[in-house]
């Protein structure tokens, strides 16, 4: 038997799909990956993906795990590779009220989860652009960020148990609603943001939290970064750590942001350099009854904290959101930062994290140096600034490799001086191997390939991403 015919015995001809049915997947959201599958396959449980994994074992065949291909790396690229994609294992299968738990499958969407948790007056806090049609499956192999980190962590802290097929095709079974767990190696966060090199995530336990009552979000103008996170704190003292989001927005990004979206409006009369989004929200009902004038305890604590800051001309300019609506509008400004920084000529990303207070340094010392190499370049910051993550993008003059690679090691070097990292959110991929063979310990990077020729000897599991070779 071919492989292919192996394959469809499997999970069933129809679940692997070839040429012109595989093209679509080749391509990510971002389009700057292209490549073309061996084929498609489609498995409906675990029990078929490890049949895969089985069978690729036997063949030294290379799987590329996918899910809703909104990463921004490259590391679902799958030349000449078996894709699996986790489509069909979409079940919601339980959502615990008394446990707060949701027990999923790997490809639930991220949407999906919120809209069955929030039937139960619950939430999963994580939320990002993409939450349309990124999937679980992905948001754990990548360790997700979002805009939500700031009160509730990343992917892998919010996440209790997985199910994981490995390379051979066995699966460990990891799915435990446990908050403690001491017995051994911590094996499900060692999966968690591996990008499918170690194992498949089939499932997970995922922890959910109580639905605000109500939100207090706005817009706020502040002289400078150290201001901002002066409000950051103030704001975190005054509402027992309810700032759900604190996202940094400066005027590069606002101006870029009207180009490309006509018809919106900029978010104050004036225009400022540091703009901020917050958005603190209320689980007590203290905070989210109105009082006697109709107005929201939240709204009105937060409105209270940027008078007095107002005064003492730590914030500039305030615009609070009085409806669903507004909200929204709000958020649509942050959430359209993809747009903004993938479809605006010849680019250079990247996603980086520095300490709350080196965002200003990251910024003062990297600006000077990108003029040094391309002097007509143009820069767009927009950050989660409460947990330090840096999303910059340099808008360069010409298609030059050379002028390329030379940016990406300035923001690199920057980012080290300052004590950060060269990925916060988005992973390693492809575009950041050759940054992971010169900044990361080469200690970690030997041991990372003695664990990922531990379990996966035959070197199947998305082959070429995240690990560089030695």
């Amino acid at each position: 038997m071919t492989l292919l015919s192996k394959l469809a015995d499997a999970i069933g001809q129809p679940n692997v799909l070839t040429g012109a049915d595989a093209v679509a997947y080749g391509k990510d959201w971002t389009g700057a990956y292209v490549s073309t599958p061996l084929a498609v396959l489609r498995p409906s449980n675990t029990a078929e993906v490890a049949a895969i994994m089985k069978i690729a074992h036997e063949t030294k065949t290379p799987v590329v795990p996918a899910s809703g291909r909104t990463g921004l790396t490259g590391a679902t690229l799958a030349e000449g590779a078996l894709m699996l994609s986790v489509e069909r294992l979409n079940e919601i299968t339980e959502i615990n009220v008394a446990g707060r738990t949701a027990t999923v499958g790997a490809g639930v969407i991220l949407s999906n989860l919120h809209d069955a948790a929030e039937e139960h007056d619950l939430i999963f806090p994580l939320t990002l652009g993409a939450r349309g049609s990124a999937m679980i499956g992905g948001l754990l192999s990548t360790n997700a960020g979002g805009s939500n980190v700031v009160r509730y962590g990343s992917t892998r802290g919010l996440c209790l148990g997985l199910e994981v097929v490995m390379a051979d095709g066995r699966i460990m079974n990891l799915m435990s609603a446990l908050h403690k767990d001491n017995s051994g190696l911590d094996l499900r966060n060692l999966i968690i943001g591996a990008e499918g090199t170690l194992g498949i995530i089939t499932a997970a336990v995922l922890k959910l939290r109580p639905k605000p009552q109500a939100y207090a979000t706005a817009m706020v103008a502040v002289p400078s970064l150290p201001d901002a996170l002066t409000l950051l704190h103030q704001l975190q003292d005054e509402t027992g750590g309810g700032v759900e989001a604190f996202e940094y927005m400066p005027r590069s990004y606002i101006d870029k942001h009207m180009q490309l979206f006509p018809g919106v409006t900029r978010p104050f009369d004036a225009n400022y350099d540091v703009n901020i989004m917050i958005e603190v929200a209320a689980t007590q009902t203290k905070d989210a009854v109105p009082n006697e004038d109709g107005s929201l305890p939240v709204v009105r604590m937060v409105e209270d904290t940027l008078g007095a800051m107002l005064e003492d001309g730590l914030v500039l300019d305030a615009v609070i959101a009085q409806s669903d609506g507004q909200r929204r509008e709000i958020w649509k400004r942050r959430e359209d930062a993809g747009e903004v920084a993938f479809f605006g000529g010849v680019f250079v990303n990247t996603d980086v994290a520095v300490p709350l207070d080196r965002v200003e340094a990251f910024e003062k010392a990297l600006t000077p140096r990108i003029k040094a190499i391309d002097p007509d370049a143009d820069e767009v910051i927009v950050a989660h600034l409460g947990d330090g993550n840096i999303h910059h993008t340099t808008y360069i003059s010409r298609n030059d490799p050379a002028v390329m690679d030379a940016l990406v090691e300035a923001v690199e070097d920057v980012v080290q001086d300052l004590g950060g990292s060269f990925s916060a959110e988005h992973g390693i991929g492809v575009s950041k191997l050759e940054t992971m063979k010169r900044r990361k310990d080469p200690v970690a990077l030997d041991a990372m390939r003695a664990i990922k020729a531990a379990l996966d000897p035959h070197n199947i599991l998305n082959p070429g991403k995240v690990i560089p070779s030695a």
